[in-house]
Order: structure tokens, then sequence, then C-alpha cells
């Protein structure tokens, strides 16, 4: 390996974050940065902050809203609490219940399809690969796609986390800020990584774990 290939390599200084976007970073070929402290810097911290508050409200969102499906899917109630689906299946619904999965994984296929394809997946691989590939540029409508496709496909009873897909959201969220503003790929990169940081942050309570992941 050269020099250059060394310096260039996405496992320089340590482990690789996705081993699945080892080819994708290779091939963007980025530089390592210096970014000085200056008036863009403070403006960028001022607004990763506002970010964080707005990430934290969209993250109890998402929580309210899978509670609130899996009640209507469920129970046929509006409620955002979180109840187990077992006592449906048990006493109401019986094999019946099949169909609810089912129905909700064909509305997620439907918003897949026809919505943005950047729902697929986890969530934390795709906004990497933005990242690296697109400069950091999300599109604004998986802002919105990607938390309600989650709350559906979880609230139906898929077997899925939240994380991917409030990291997602978050990072979605800073992205999208930083386009309508006068902003860098870098700023946009660090705005992306304050909003995905904030959801993990106010969904798991874990903020030293949300900025490591963030780094």
């Amino acid at each position: 390996m050269t020099e250059h290939e060394s310096t260039q390599s996405p496992t320089t200084e340590g482990l690789t974050v996705s081993p699945s976007l080892d080819f994708v970073a290779e091939a963007a070929q980025i530089p390592p940065e210096t970014t000085p402290i200056n008036v863009r810097t403070l403006r960028i911290c001022g607004l990763a902050i506002v970010l964080g508050a707005v990430a934290a409200f969209v993250a109890l969102c998402l929580t309210s809203l899978i509670g609130c499906i899996t009640n209507l899917s469920f129970y046929g109630k509006l409620s955002t609490s979180f109840i187990s689906p077992a006592p449906a299946v048990q006493y109401y619904l019986g094999l019946w219940v099949v169909f609810i999965p089912v129905a909700g994984a064909l509305i997620v296929g439907l918003m897949a399809r026809y919505g943005s394809k950047g729902i697929r997946g986890h969530g934390i691989p795709e906004a990497m690969e933005q990242v690296l590939t697109n400069e950091s540029r999300i599109p604004m409508r998986l802002m919105f796609l990607k938390p309600l496709s989650a709350a559906v496909s979880i609230g139906t009873g898929g077997p899925f986390g939240a994380e991917g897909p409030i990291i997602a959201t978050g990072g979605a969220l800073g992205s999208v800020i930083g386009q309508f503003l006068e902003s860098t790929a870098t700023e946009r990169k660090t705005l992306l990584a304050a909003g995905a940081a904030a959801g993990m942050a106010a969904t798991f309570g874990s903020p030293v774990s949300a900025v490591l992941l963030a780094v």
C-alpha cells in the first residue's frame, strides 16, 4: 500500500465503522480537514444547539407515533401509550394477527417505492453514504418519510428498533437546515452528525454514547 493509499484508507487510525461502506469511502478519496475556530464555527455550534432541541422533540414524536400505531393496529383505539400486542393476539385477534404485519409491510413498501428509496435499510449506513458521496445533502422528504415508515413498521409488529430511524431523521433534519442556510459540505456534515446524535440521545437517554457515535 502506497503512502497516499494509507492516508485515504477508511481504516486509518482505527477500525472501520461500517465495512459495507469501505469501497464508497475509498472511491470518495476524502482528504484530511482542519477547521479553525472562527465566527462560522460559533454559528454552526449555535445551530447545533437549536438542532438538538428540535431533534429531541422529533424523537418524542416518533416514540408517541409508534405507540399510537400499535394501539390502532392491534386494539383499534387511539392512544400513544406503549402496550404489548400479546393480549390482543391472545384474546381478540387470534390467527388474524398475521395480516397486521403484512399490511404494515405493504404500506412501507409503497412509501419506499413512490416516496423515497432512502427509507430502506437501517438508517445509519445510508446517512454515512450521503456524507461520503453527496456532500451531506439529504432530501427533505426523507425527514418525514423515515420516521413515518419506521412507526408503521414497528407499530404493526415489525421486529425493528427505533435507533436507526431516529438517527437518520435527526441527520436529515441537520442536513436540510444546512442546505437552506449558506453552508459548506463540512458544515452540513457537522449539522448532520449533531442531529443524529441529538435524536439518539433523546430516544435512549444516552448523550455520551450519542456523541461517541457522532464522532
